[in-house]
């Protein structure tokens, strides 16, 4: 029987309020699968997907205020946190605890992501720049200037050259990083891109953004290849599935949707969530989704592969 989209797991009240963020990575020592949630209550939790359930593994505590964003380094071992309390910490996921806080200055932080080869955190702020921190040692090591508004979305290409940065009013600005210099600026929306991400084969790069479109590019030629529609609200975030050939978005019209790249179109969309979606992203097979939203609920989806 051919698989279908389908809700296969539900953690309902995972966090004590709206749940902001969520990361999914396989760690490649002990191939377990965790994901790293952030919420509104301070707190980042790291659960392991196992047996088709979730299991609560560590509970990490030390941001004063609620948690932005989160991601997992390309090994599966630690986990990057970024705070309205203005800090980044960085959590080791094998033993539980924290192996570094760094001051991001005041109100200075925003979404975060792991470099390709996991020595570097990227970092938006509220003056535009991109901040890069050192992941040994937490210091500051060089800062990719946009001259634009306040930067509220950060991503690295797979193949570690570009990272790419969206602004609050729209602006998309992408760095080359072996010259440290821009290399193209995209204005196709005209509201705040909350979320973007390079494909796995680091040939394109989606984005999503508050005028309820996502946006496909072609990053060698700085041309738009397709713009998608669907939400009724904001398109919160947007997740490539490894196989290059789908993409996740979430929003705040409370659905999960699932697109294909070459038909342009969406493939699915799941309701389950009863408010807005903050994020949603697929695991490293592509055959699962996880998404986390303000009803506090963590949700795992199965997707049937090869459509």
């Amino acid at each position: 029987m051919a698989a279908t989209y389908s809700l296969c797991y539900k953690k309902e009240n995972a966090h004590e309020d709206s749940i902001w963020t969520v990361a999914w990575a396989r760690n490649e020592k002990d191939h377990y699968e965790n994901i790293v949630s952030g919420a509104v209550d301070d707190k980042v939790k790291c659960w392991r997907w196992q047996d088709n359930k979730l299991e609560l593994q560590w509970t990490f505590e030390g941001h004063q205020l609620g948690i932005v964003s989160v991601d997992i380094n390309s090994e599966g071992s630690l986990a990057a946190s970024s705070s309205l309390d203005s800090h980044i910490r960085i959590w080791d996921l094998e033993f539980g605890k924290q192996l570094r806080s760094i001051d991001a200055g005041a109100v200075d932080t925003w979404t975060l992501a792991f470099s390709p080869d996991s020595k570097f955190i990227a970092t938006g702020s509220h003056s535009g720049a991109v901040n890069l921190y050192n992941v040994e040692n937490g210091n500051k090591e060089s800062t990719l200037e946009t001259h634009g508004k306040f930067t509220m979305s950060v991503a690295y290409s797979p193949d570690g050259r570009y990272l790419a940065s969206g602004a609050i009013d729209g602006i998309v600005n992408i760095f080359d990083l072996q010259t440290g210099k821009l290399a193209h600026k995209l204005e196709g929306h005209a509201m705040a891109v909350r979320s973007l991400q390079f494909s796995f084969d680091s040939q394109y790069l989606a984005t999503a953004s508050d005028d309820t479109h996502i946006k496909l590019y072609d990053i060698h030629q700085a041309s738009l290849v397709a713009t998608f529609s669907g939400h009724s609200s904001w398109v919160l975030n947007v997740n490539f599935n490894p196989d290059n050939k789908q993409f996740v978005t979430s929003s705040s019209d409370k659905t999960v949707k699932v697109w294909d790249l070459a038909k342009r179109q969406c493939l699915h969309t799941f309701h389950d969530h009863t408010d807005q979606v903050w994020s949603a992203v697929y695991n490293d097979t592509g055959n699962k989704i996880v998404s986390v939203a303000d009803d506090k609920n963590i949700h795992i989806y199965e997707c049937p592969s090869n459509i």
